[in-house]
């Protein structure tokens, strides 16, 4: 059976149902973003791929920038006012201090050197200026059980399970995907916490509604503070306090 994103959000509009109040990974991520736009806002998309929530705002900014490694991503991108660059998030063609806001989602997970990555994004930003990003927890059960599988059998079972294209599958390393990891990397690169939500989510694994009412019971188990770390998503805000030259 697959798991489309319309199955997906049908469950998780259930859950939401279930528990008032609570908001999507995505939901919590775009809000932030609508937190920090103005438009004076010069706005980066670290691996922007072909959209992503700039196609939000990128009308509503001075200067919306994607760059990706992948040049057929940013040729299929879905908004013409965004400029578009092929780099790596490692190296980016950019001056110091050249944006007020750096979006991430669905990226770091992927990242080999996530401490050079988070350094670029401290070097790009100005003072003040703010790292907004979206990415699994390693020490969830659906990440673990992702990282247990070869990744050949992962390149072979999320496009059919997820009902994914097998282009938009990429490696995953999770070298800065736990609270601690992370907090301690973006601190390393000069980037302060603002906020940081542990986000659940017990649909990834609804191919049945037992497997949905199970993971219901995870995130119930998961509420309190002893084990709020094994929430699924990552959602952060960090501010760059000062500049922090080259």
């Amino acid at each position: 059976m697959v798991i489309s994103l319309d199955r997906q959000n049908w469950y998780r509009e259930l859950y939401a149902r279930l528990r008032p109040g609570y908001r999507t990974s995505g939901e919590i991520y775009e809000a932030l973003v609508r937190q920090c736009i103005t438009p004076q806002a010069r706005v980066l998309d670290l691996g922007c791929g072909r959209g992503g929530v700039m196609e939000l705002f990128a009308g509503q900014v001075a200067l919306p920038v994607g760059v990706d490694p992948d040049p057929v991503s940013l040729v299929e991108h879905r908004e013409p006012l965004v400029r578009r660059a092929v780099a790596l998030a490692d190296a980016l063609p950019f001056p110091h201090a050249s944006f007020d806001l750096v979006l991430c989602s669905w990226v770091i997970e992927h990242l080999a050197h996530p401490q050079l990555v988070f350094s670029e994004v401290a070097r790009v930003l100005r003072p003040g200026g703010h790292f907004v990003f979206l990415t699994p927890n390693a020490l969830n059960y659906v990440v673990i059980i992702n990282r247990l599988l070869p990744g050949w059998l992962q390149r072979l079972l999320v496009p059919r399970v997820y009902a994914r294209a097998e282009a938009d599958t990429f490696p995953v390393v999770y070298r800065a995907n736990t609270p601690r990891r992370l907090e301690a990397l973006l601190r390393q690169a000069g980037l302060q916490r603002e906020a940081l939500y542990l986000v659940g989510d017990p649909s990834y694994f609804a191919l049945h509604k037992i497997l949905f009412w199970a993971g219901v019971l995870f995130e119930r188990l998961t509420d309190g503070r002893l084990l709020r770390s094994l929430k699924v998503h990552l959602v952060g805000c960090y501010v760059k306090k000062c500049d922090l030259g080259s």
